[in-house]
């Protein structure tokens, strides 16, 4: 993700208005695009559009998906933009959040909510006016999920934050199929599970990572309250569950070979690396040779790998 500064300071210093001086117009429109988060919301796309597809058991039209994206880019960037405005505070403590625009003053507080609100609210209306108004709630449900059950109640709370915070990013799935049927099935409720379980251990391995700087800013993520050991043991226990749920698509008749085989596959190579990543952390491994990266990594690749299977597997069937 891009994200414009206007000057370079160190963590935990937020912009003042004196600070902030000139904000050329091209920087301040990259500041905005950069308040969406848009490569978290290219993953939200890969779980959706397959989806579309699996519930056309074919090629559902150009112009759903189209909207179907653009209404789900709109809600979940609104929600990003609303996690930034209420976690300014500690972003400009972490590393690795201390140049997000509300942090450097590209974009203001106030901007930055009128901004996030503003879309939550196209997006809402957008859904409900051009797809229909099943998809158009559950995209406000995962809004209002990420923004107030996430980032206000769960984030600093409690390490079972990304477990539970988690729901809005599986939401996707369950908006790609209800805009394709105006209802909802079992198949979207099986990948919605499959992301729930994904999600904590393709996270805990980045957080893992950059523990200190959750630990600077006060955030109880897993990594920071327990040791490696018992991270790694949980980020196995989650990958068993997630690759057996994974697997319920064909026995329920929804997928054939194709998607079956995809799935054996790279859930396999999944496991291979959780449990690589929990003998490294058993042995004492720490530093760069635990590679925790590795398996964050791979997560994204996986999700990519077994929802393009979700979209081709009815053209085999």
């Amino acid at each position: 993700m891009y994200v414009t500064a206007v000057e370079s300071r160190p963590p935990g210093v937020l912009a003042t208005s004196s600070s902030r001086g000139q904000r050329p117009f091209g920087a301040r429109a990259k500041a905005f695009v950069a308040l969406t988060k848009p490569r978290i919301i290219e993953l939200l796309l890969i779980t959706t559009v397959p989806v579309m597809f699996l519930a056309q058991q074919g090629v559902p039209s150009l112009r759903l998906v189209l909207l179907t994206c653009l209404g789900g880019y709109l809600s979940a960037g609104g929600a990003n933009a609303l996690n930034m405005y209420i976690d300014r505070d500690i972003d400009a403590v972490m590393e690795r959040t201390s140049q997000r625009p509300l942090v450097t003053g590209m974009v203001s507080p106030g901007e930055c909510l009128v901004f996030g609100i503003s879309l939550a609210v196209v997006s809402t209306l957008l859904f409900g006016l051009t797809v229909n108004w099943l998809s158009a709630w559950l995209s406000l449900g995962a809004f209002l999920f990420y923004v107030v059950v996430y980032t206000m109640m769960l984030k600093r709370r409690t390490a079972q934050n990304i477990v539970w915070g988690g729901i809005a990013g599986c939401m996707p799935v369950l908006i790609g199929w209800s805009a394709v049927t105006n209802s909802l099935s079992w198949a979207p409720v099986v990948l919605f599970l499959v992301i729930f379980f994904w999600t904590p251990p393709h996270y805990w391995p980045l957080s893992m990572k950059v523990k200190d700087d959750y630990a600077r800013a006060g955030v109880p993520m897993l990594p920071v309250v327990a040791s490696n050991k018992v991270v790694a043991r949980q980020i196995v226990l989650y990958s068993w569950v997630m690759v057996a749920v994974s697997l319920l698509l064909t026995p329920l008749g929804y997928t054939g070979w194709f998607y079956t085989a995809v799935a054996l596959a790279v859930g396999g190579w999944w496991l291979w690396e959780a449990h690589a990543l929990q003998h490294r952390a058993r042995s004492g491994v720490t530093g760069a040779k635990l590679k925790e990266m590795r398996l964050f990594h791979w997560s994204i690749t996986y999700v990519s790998l077994l929802f393009v299977a979700v979209a081709v597997d009815p053209f085999l069937r």
